[in-house]
């Protein structure tokens, strides 16, 4: 399911996916698609980042559905 919610507080803040995703250390702005399109979820550490940023509830962005573990190598650790 699409997240409205997020694209529209991305647009809000006038930032582009890819300006979005450098201010959370991504290399491109696949997950910030990924998380828009609904093809997977932020974790909570970034949903909170996101959350105060956007200055909007974590729960009025993504409701009650956010990752809740990295799945890549945790060594090498994003925001």
């Amino acid at each position: 399911m699409r997240n409205e919610r997020l694209k529209t507080s991305r647009l809000e803040a006038e930032l582009n996916q890819t300006q979005l995703a450098e201010i959370l250390g991504y290399k491109g702005k696949q997950a910030v698609a990924n998380w828009e399109n609904g093809h997977s979820l932020p974790t909570l550490r970034v949903a909170m980042i996101l959350a105060d940023l956007f200055k909007k509830d974590v729960s009025y962005l993504f409701g009650l559905k956010v990752q809740g573990f990295h799945t890549k190598n945790n060594s090498k650790e994003r925001i």
